[in-house]
């Protein structure tokens, strides 16, 4: 049975507001979205005191916030929106695991998005955290990506139905564009994996093993990552049945349905790659049995010529007075040449057995 061990990692209070990811020298800015069918307004470095006057409860908010390192601002949110200090906390520590929270007027939804690394076996984390409330969602966001920008653009743009829905509708489609990271991390590890497998085909290198078992990390990791995702995908289809919880409407869970499904699929691929690493893992060692067992065949062919040759001249090296071969006077020739003859034999009845 496989034991669970403690990892000692950085730790922060319940309610303590502590930025704990790396991007600690990203300055923060926001943007906001407010549209309808009608049509939409943007907001660009948008300061605290402005929200007020920006926000429309009529209309559908979209508050992005890059860069969490500066407390106040995420104070300040919080403070404005009425966010409870734990949501919060949650928010700034990048270590806890995905999670869903949700009352009659607040959804709170964080996610891990994961990207390869480019030149490197590595994958890159960071985690996004979305927050509805009265027809405002924020999203929250460590560093500055192009995650959202065709989401951006459909609302500029009017494509789609984005701007025909609400917030609701806004975070699956954020949700969406996330977990398409994770097809293309899978897609990347897919393509590292093929080159692994061709590479034990050709080469005995043990740095091929430490890769295969590097990327063997990568999946499980992803694995872990994806679980916990499902499990509050599945929690928010489950509050369809709630009839206090008014923050998604009932047509839209239809979505999320979706989103439920595609997280199935990631870990259904995930699993039939690490199927495959674990059969091109295999095949590395079953390649190296069968050459260590091809040098011993070798050796051992080489060893059995060597034995009745060995034999004779272990006979003639004997220091007896005695011995009639000695007084031959091509008796050393003949030797020779008989030694010569059983190697031939051999090696020719070697061959004829296909034993090499």
């Amino acid at each position: 049975m496989r034991k669970i061990k403690f990892k000692k990692g950085r730790k922060a209070q319940p309610n303590q507001l502590e930025y704990t990811g790396r991007h600690k020298k990203m300055e923060s800015e926001m943007q906001l979205f407010v549209y309808d069918t009608a049509g939409f307004l943007e907001y660009e470095d948008v300061d605290i005191i402005d929200l007020k006057s920006c926000i429309n409860d009529q209309k559908t908010n979209w508050l992005n916030l890059h860069g969490l390192n500066e407390l106040e601002i995420i104070e300040a949110i919080g403070a404005f929106f009425k966010i409870d200090n734990f949501m919060l906390s949650d928010i700034l520590n990048t270590t806890r695991r995905t999670k869903l929270e949700e009352s009659p007027d607040t959804l709170f939804f964080n996610i891990k998005s994961m990207l390869p690394t480019e030149n490197s076996d590595n994958i890159s984390v960071e985690q996004i955290s979305f927050l509805i409330k009265n027809n405002v969602l924020i999203s929250f966001q460590e560093k500055r990506s192009d995650f959202f920008s065709h989401i951006r653009e459909r609302i500029r743009n009017q494509s789609g139905s984005v701007r025909t829905k609400k917030a609701d509708f806004l975070l699956y489609l954020l949700l969406d564009a996330v977990m398409e990271n994770f097809y293309v991390t899978i897609e990347n590890e897919e393509d590292k994996v093929e080159e692994l497998i061709n590479l034990s085909k050709a080469s005995a290198d043990p740095q091929i093993l430490i890769r295969i078992e590097k990327h063997r990390d990568n999946f499980n990791f992803l694995k872990r990552a994806i679980i916990p995702l499902r499990d509050s995908l599945y929690a928010i289809k489950s509050l369809k049945e709630d009839e206090d919880f008014s923050v998604i409407e009932s047509e839209i869970f239809g979505y999320f349905s979706r989103l439920h499904q595609k997280s199935l699929e990631l870990l259904e691929q995930i699993d039939s790659d690490m199927g495959m690493l674990e059969s091109a893992s295999n095949f590395f060692f079953s390649s190296q049995s069968h050459k260590m067992n091809e040098i011993m065949k070798t050796l051992t062919i080489v060893s059995a010529i060597f034995i009745p040759l060995t034999f004779i001249a272990g006979v003639y090296g004997m220091n007896f007075q005695h011995m009639p071969e000695l007084q031959y006077q091509n008796g050393y020739y003949t030797v020779i040449g008989v030694m010569v003859i059983i190697g031939i034999i051999m090696v020719f009845y070697f061959r004829k057995r296909k034993w090499f």
